[in-house]
């Protein structure tokens, strides 16, 4: 059996204001380095070990899996860092209050942002100065740098990613922790567990939380839980989406 591990960052100051936060490159809270370190003791406590890890070239994500790698002994493993598994990027609304951008243009209208698989945010203009296509982390790759995405175009790059780096690692038997952004997160929970449409419009990805999938050796998976001390914070990250908007989401 072929296990793989996802992790959200944990709290990112942008959770915590109850921002939009995409790209932009905002750190852990307190609360999130803890998240981290939970993660890190959980997967221990239950024998986890890995031998490569994978995340994206944002500090919320990076400090998470150092944290948990530190938590593990497992600094030394071999990491991959790739804008890849990016958060999705939300355009012209990052860095906005989601609240003030509600009242704005209506919920209807910015849960239909959030959530549609298929429908963009506002673009950011490109001579906006929160646009990352000067960032020196993306000057290999400006020309792929996005002024917006939806949920299905935050896929398809995930998935290159993917089929291109990790499931060879998996076919090669090496354990393999992947940590990464709530909607990068759930495209790969879209992926592999066939979910069609929009059915993944209600699916929260809670923060700092190990998500366990057992996959057989076509990597088709065999079942998915997460790990049994974290239950109760999954619960409220279901009522939270059933509810209002979960402030820590994207």
């Amino acid at each position: 059996m072929i296990k793989i591990v996802l992790v959200r960052h944990g709290q990112s100051e942008y959770n915590e204001q109850n921002r939009f936060t995409g790209w932009t490159d905002v750190d852990l809270t307190k609360q999130g380095r803890e998240e981290a370190r939970r993660a890190g003791e959980i997967l221990r406590a239950n024998k986890f070990v890995f031998d490569v890890a994978y995340t994206s070239v944002l500090k919320r994500a990076i400090r998470t899996l150092w944290i948990i790698q530190d938590e593990m002994s497992l600094l030394w493993i071999p990491t991959d860092k790739s804008w890849m598994l990016n958060e999705r990027h939300y355009g012209a609304l990052q860095g906005l209050n989601k609240q003030e951008t509600a009242e704005k243009y209506g919920e209807d209208q910015v849960q239909l942002w959030r959530r549609s698989v298929s429908v963009r945010p506002p673009a950011m203009d490109k001579s906006d100065p929160r646009y990352e296509g000067a960032d020196p982390r993306y000057k290999d790759v400006v020309d792929s740098v996005p002024v917006t995405e939806n949920l299905d175009d935050t896929e398809q790059r995930v998935l290159a990613y993917w089929k291109e780096k990790v499931e060879p690692s998996l076919h090669e038997n090496r354990r393999v922790l992947i940590v990464a952004h709530g909607n990068t997160i759930r495209a790969l929970v879209r992926y592999l567990d066939d979910i069609p449409g929009d059915g993944i419009a209600t699916l929260n990805i809670p923060t700092g939380t190990p998500l366990v999938y057992e996959l057989d050796e076509q990597l088709k998976p065999v079942r998915h839980y997460y790990l049994e001390e974290n239950k109760r914070k999954v619960h409220d990250a279901a009522e939270a989406a059933e509810g209002a908007p979960d402030v820590r989401s994207e």
